[in-house]
């Protein structure tokens, strides 16, 4: 993200704004507005605009941004001190203090996070809201990378959220397997170090789910087909939590997997329908986690839709 073109050129032009902002104050003590003073927060807000347009397509982390400002925020509270200049001080102060809340509270204590997939059913659901606690698997500004303090590692159970090494977006999945474990799926039954994580039959149940089928020439055809989905029941170091699996599919993993060191291994609570470590995700580095999923506080599936507040609670 810090070398998107249109990141780079939203920051130079905020910061030109807030450069020549300073000058005028100090050099106009009269009042007199010019054309581009009446103008700069206008134009101030278009760079603004382009810099929260590529946050989102480069999955970018706003902490960065928050740390970048406050910084900035606080560098002009000193000149306003040096110069005397009440007008610089009063206004750096009204951005500076929030702007720093905000940065110390996202990146240190709690950061929201909303699943944007079904990866995590019948648990969490596409649309929840989660408080992830960023200081769960140690403390550090940006997403990747690693803590500079409080190094707690992962452990069995964890919902957690991180960024893979194949896509720039967070994911949430369940922490299966720690550095150095055997990991082998076999009929939905997953095993470590040759030992099978208990699980027990919690409820069988028919649902309809959507298929896509591609045939020959390309054509693509969307299907909705009947399935029986079983739901367990799992206990994985000490914690219980709810797995879906659909009779009939992805009876059978091709390997077994032995997990390096510095990394661990993840899979989605609704095991046929998961990219985890089974898939594309594959093993996630220990530098690439940047917190635990605590809380949900709140399900809003669309736009359009309701927010709803009638799951809310500490996540297992």
């Amino acid at each position: 993200m810090l070398t998107d073109p249109l990141f780079i050129i939203s920051i130079v032009g905020m910061s030109s704004c807030l450069i020549y902002w300073i000058i005028y104050t100090v050099n106009n003590e009269d009042g007199e507005e010019t054309f581009l003073i009446k103008n700069l927060s206008s134009i101030s807000t278009v760079f603004g605009l382009l810099m929260l347009v590529s946050i989102f397509f480069n999955a970018g982390d706003l902490g960065i941004i928050l740390f970048i400002g406050s910084i900035i925020a606080l560098i002009v509270l000193v000149i306003g001190v040096i110069l005397k200049n009440t007008t610089i001080i009063s206004s750096s102060k009204g951005y500076f203090i929030p702007i720093f809340l905000i940065f110390i509270l996202r990146t240190f204590i709690y950061e929201p996070y909303q699943i944007p997939s079904g990866s995590m059913l019948p648990g969490l659901m596409d649309g929840d809201f989660l408080l992830v606690n960023k200081h769960s698997y140690g403390t550090k500004i940006n997403r990747i990378g690693k803590p500079f303090a409080i190094n707690n590692n992962p452990d069995y159970g964890d919902v957690v959220v991180f960024i893979p090494s194949h896509n720039p977006v967070p994911y949430v999945k369940r922490l299966i397997g720690k550095p150095g474990d055997s990991v082998r799926v076999v009929n939905k039954q997953v095993f470590i170090n040759g030992t099978p994580i208990k699980k027990n039959l919690y409820k069988t149940q028919e649902e309809k789910i959507t298929r896509r089928y591609r045939d020959a020439s390309g054509t693509i055809t969307v299907r909705e087909i009947d399935v029986i989905v079983d739901l367990y029941y799992e206990n994985h170091g000490g914690i219980e939590y709810l797995t879906r699996n659909i009779r009939g599919q992805n009876t059978q993993y091709p390997s077994e997997w032995t997990v390096p060191e510095g990394h661990y291994f993840v899979m989605g609570d609704n095991r046929d329908n998961s990219n985890d470590s089974t898939k594309d995700v594959g093993f996630v580095s220990r530098e690439n986690f940047f917190g635990k999923a605590d809380y949900l506080f709140m399900t809003w599936e669309c736009w359009t839709c309701v927010p709803s507040f009638s799951r809310t609670g500490k996540i297992k």
